[in-house]
């Protein structure tokens, strides 16, 4: 079974992270994540997702943030730069969320 969606948010640069690059979900989009994802969670809450911007498709994780009350989309650099996108930058997103029983 596979739910898609769609929206626009910023990407953003943790350099606590060892410089990772993140996409916060939208508080609606995660709020109704976590209710169609719920069974199918991984290790940390994690949701198992195939992604894409800018045409460049990639499968990653979901990962909770209970700081944001959201999930984070990591954004490798492969990604990043195929795609020309930079932290700050108002990015498209494609989900397919891959929920398997």
């Amino acid at each position: 079974m596979t739910t898609s969606y769609a929206f626009r948010a910023e990407l953003w640069h943790n350099p606590e992270q060892a410089g990772w690059h993140f996409i916060t979900l939208p508080p609606d989009l995660a709020e109704e994540l976590k209710d169609e994802a719920a069974p199918f969670r991984r290790g940390f809450g994690s949701v198992k997702v195939s992604a894409c911007i800018a045409g460049q498709r990639w499968r990653t994780s979901l990962f909770p943030d209970s700081r944001r009350n959201s999930y984070l989309l990591p954004v490798k650099k492969a990604i990043r730069t195929a795609a020309g996108i930079h932290a700050g930058d108002q990015v498209d997103v494609e989900l397919d969320l891959e929920l398997q029983g």
